[in-house]
């Protein structure tokens, strides 16, 4: 009771403690009347929260609800309710959740040929197919993109500094920039059709880059993905005090990464992102109480392109 009502007066409603100690009473019941002990009486009081303040039972599950239900923390005295049970059963789109069939390592081998290079790889996809595929794609797409910079006279380390010139050209809208480092001479010029800027050498010198580079496009601003709070909870940019944050304004995100922790009643619950994106904006100060559906991040979707393309 003492953590419910910390809890409750951070989020400035105190006065909904009784309602959340009734609901917590129906859960307990509804999941087969668990005793109380640690952690089990803090797992009923989230689920109790987000049902009080949301008002929508049973319409999110914390994960170690669906633990408990399950059966994870051991068998409760009493029978499940069936309706906790098919709640606890489907997932977040509606559709029953379904256990996978074990899959033979050989014939995942074939399946994962030119997408993991290595037995850990190979495990990687194994255990974390949905998250671990993209990032191993994308890790393979950069090592087999044309090689039109690093041709036979420009080596990777040049490459790679006017990949990084096309890049600021591209997001700052200069017209032409002028690099001269030693014997050679790079200009990056964007034409006047509004294409994308091209690496182009020097007239006269022998080592210049001699191809050209057309990243591709830059997404509008305007197209963003909101990433809202799907609890009542405090929002922590990082695992914990001190750490570093697990994102950055202006930083690259794969699918299943990390973006903060919504800890509610003790338990630290990950908000991930969903899509290749860029975080172009934290709209919530770390440590600050959020309310369902509150903007948490702004991403910029990449649409396909590789990390090393920003």
């Amino acid at each position: 009771m003492a953590e419910l009502d910390n809890q409750l007066r951070e989020l400035g409603v105190a006065d909904r403690l009784d309602d959340i100690l009734e609901e917590l009473n129906q859960i307990r019941g509804e999941s087969g009347s668990p005793p109380l002990a640690s952690p089990i009486g803090q797992i009923l009081g989230s689920q109790a929260l987000l049902h009080v303040l949301s008002a929508q039972r049973w319409h999110i599950v914390v994960d170690e609800l669906r633990d408990l239900i399950e059966g994870r923390y051991g068998s409760p005295p009493s029978q499940v309710d069936p309706v906790v049970r098919r709640a606890v059963q489907l997932l977040d789109d509606g559709t029953p959740r379904t256990e996978e069939p074990p899959q033979e390592i050989d014939e995942l081998r074939e399946e994962a040929a030119g997408i993991a290079s290595s037995e850990e790889e190979l495990l990687l996809l194994a255990l974390f197919a949905d998250e671990a595929e993209p990032l191993l794609r994308s890790i393979r797409s950069r090592g087999a993109q044309p090689e039109s910079l690093t041709g036979a006279r420009v080596d990777r380390g040049e490459a790679e500094r006017i990949r990084e010139i096309i890049r600021v050209v591209q997001e700052t809208g200069i017209g032409e920039v002028t690099i001269e480092e030693g014997e050679t001479k790079v200009t990056v010029r964007r034409s006047d059709e509004g294409a994308s800027p091209a690496a182009t050498p020097a007239v006269g010198v022998p080592t210049a880059a001699s191809a050209e580079e057309s990243p591709p496009p830059v997404m509008p601003l305007d197209d963003v993905i909101r990433v809202e709070s799907p609890m009542v909870g405090t929002f922590y940019r990082a695992p914990e005090p001190g750490a570093v944050p697990f994102v950055e304004e202006g930083d690259p995100v794969a699918p299943g990464q990390t973006l903060c922790i919504l800890e509610a009643m003790k338990l630290m619950n990950e908000v991930k992102a969903e899509v290749e994106a860029v975080v172009r904006r934290i709209c919530v100060d770390n440590a600050q109480a959020v309310q369902y559906g509150d903007l948490l991040f702004e991403l910029e979707p990449l649409n396909g392109r590789p990390l090393d393309a920003l």
